[in-house]
């Protein structure tokens, strides 16, 4: 059996395991890091995949990696001041830069796995099924977490548009 291309994986899906974890963590830096740390996991894994297709198992490793530095970041407690990203942004270019930090503001207030099963379903468009094996859950649990993340972010844009 032939070895997987890792050159070929990695082309393919790095752009969209980095937009994922840059929703998830609210910072590209931090989404970076992960991004790089997903490709080195999958490729000195040794274990088969366990998930239905490779996107899938690549936000599971990214998704994982995401809730390790949670937990240090809260082992450890805050840091005085998060540095600014010294990278330029693209979304400083664009007019809608401030409707992009309210999004990402909004993600960040549901839960880890709310905004994972949403950003897999949403963002990339991941089968239930693939969503429910990367995060551990049912295939129904995985729909209403999906439910329950937009519910909550109509609600926030709602309050937004009200003030």
């Amino acid at each position: 059996m032939n070895a997987p291309d890792f050159g070929a994986i990695y082309e393919r899906y790095a752009p969209d395991v980095l937009r994922f974890a840059t929703f998830l963590t609210g910072s590209r830096t931090e989404a970076e890091d992960i991004t790089s740390e997903t490709f080195v996991r999958a490729w000195t894994s040794a274990g088969a995949i366990r998930v239905g297709t490779v996107k899938a198992y690549l936000f599971m490793i990214a998704r994982n990696l995401h809730v390790d530095r949670q937990r240090e970041l809260a082992r450890r407690g805050p840091f005085a001041a998060d540095p600014a990203d010294p990278a330029p942004r693209h979304d400083t270019v664009f007019d809608r830069r401030d409707e992009l930090a309210r999004v990402l503001a909004a993600l960040q207030t549901l839960p880890e796995i709310d905004r994972a099963a949403l950003l897999m379903r949403a963002d990339e468009g991941l089968a239930y099924e693939d969503i429910a094996a990367a995060l551990g859950l049912t295939v129904t649990a995985a729909r209403v977490k999906v439910h329950r993340a937009r519910l909550r972010l109509a609600e926030i844009a709602t309050r937004q548009e009200e003030s």
